[in-house]
């Protein structure tokens, strides 16, 4: 902790570049911040014009969501469109665009972007909550992901002594064990499927009014804080973590999305002004596995966002119930914040307390990185 704070301070030449990526990590979250507040009502009443509203489950496909959350029907949706936006303003301001990092969670999370506005697009046109086909989605999630695998792992070598970026994502963190290098016929898959995963696990969790943003936050801002210590050698090595000098500008990236997102929230925040819809959580799931397989935490993103986890586990286990015990179900409701709203919790103490939850993971996730 000193040597970081020393760094922080800039007394050695890697503490100046450290020093230099901590304002600009701030200059990308005020500018993602205010240009959100800025924009927002403008983009919000021109959703409201272009009848973009959000259709919701009937009663009849799923127990009582009609009843709880009715009243939302028509609120404008598509809205991460200005958090897509903004964050990567921010990270064209502040970030250095030929770094492979950033080019790669930048087009992968526009690329997720776009497939989740047709998928709102269509369930706004059809006014169904039914988008696009489960596998056509899918298919999309696995191209873009293997794109951004295959652009990490062939990324070509800077030419000099230091490490790779295919040899360096290789490797996979493990708490109390060390880290683990893999092969590319393991790695691909696996970095792969982290991706899909991520970012199908947010947008599960969008469906409560600002529960994917508030978490998308801490997420963003606890994998800002091991982007930063994974690009000291020093540092990351007093640690036994992977470092590579280029994986810095990844904090830049990810506070101009906290930036967004804290932007976003004070629209979306119960009870909410605007939704992202898909092409707000697919994006960000998709950037968030990104940079898990960039900084070579994968597995501490389990923790960090373990809310998202959670809640993509709980579907997981009430369709595998539901098709393995002859239709029993686990939970009331999945994903699991539904089954606590029909527990008796309002939506804001539903909210709340998965806000907490997530902030305590991205402390227990950080000190993680320390069991080596």
């Amino acid at each position: 902790m000193n040597d970081f704070i020393q760094h922080l301070a800039g007394d050695t030449n890697t503490g100046v570049l450290v020093n230099s990526l901590f304002l600009k990590s701030l200059g990308a979250f005020a500018l993602a911040f205010i240009v959100t507040l800025i924009c927002a009502p403008t983009v919000i009443r021109k959703l409201i014009s272009l009848k973009v509203g959000q259709p919701i489950r009937t009663a009849e496909e799923v127990h009582k969501l009609a009843e709880l959350h009715g009243a939302k029907a028509g609120t404008p949706t598509m809205g991460g469109v200005l958090i897509v936006g903004t964050t990567l303003l921010g990270t064209l301001c502040f970030a250095p665009l030929n770094n492979p990092f950033i080019i790669v969670a930048s087009l992968t999370m526009l690329g997720l972007s776009v497939l989740g506005f047709l998928d709102d697009y269509i369930k706004v046109t059809k006014k169904s909550s039914d988008g696009i086909s489960a596998k056509q989605k899918l298919a999309g999630q696995f191209l873009i992901a293997f794109a951004a695998v295959a652009i990490l792992w062939f990324w070509p070598d800077a030419g000099n002594s230091r490490l790779g970026v295919g040899e360096f994502v290789s490797h996979v963190f493990i708490p109390f064990y060390g880290t683990l290098t893999l092969d590319w016929y393991f790695y691909i898959p696996f970095a792969v499927l982290v991706i899909v995963g991520s970012s199908n696990a947010v947008n599960l969790t969008d469906g409560l009014d600002g529960l994917a943003s508030g978490c998308s936050i801490t997420t963003a801002i606890a994998y800002a804080v091991i982007a930063y210590i994974c690009c000291d050698m020093q540092l990351a090595h007093s640690l036994h973590l992977p470092s590579h000098p280029d994986v810095g500008a990844l904090s830049i990236f990810l506070m101009a999305l906290a930036g967004a997102c804290l932007g976003f929230l004070w629209f979306n925040c119960y009870p909410a002004k605007v939704f992202m819809g898909d092409t707000g959580s697919l994006a960000l799931g998709g950037a968030f596995g990104v940079v898990a397989i960039s900084t070579a935490q994968e597995l501490v993103f389990v923790i960090v966002a373990g809310i998202f986890v959670m809640e993509a586990l709980s579907v997981v286990l009430q369709v595998g119930s539901y098709k393995l015990r002859n239709k029993k179900r686990i939970f009331k409701m999945a994903p699991i914040h539904h089954h606590f709203e029909l527990s008796g919790w309002k939506e804001t103490q539903v909210i709340t307390r998965f806000w907490m939850i997530s902030l305590i993971l991205a402390f227990v996730g950080l000190a993680l990185i320390k069991t080596v």
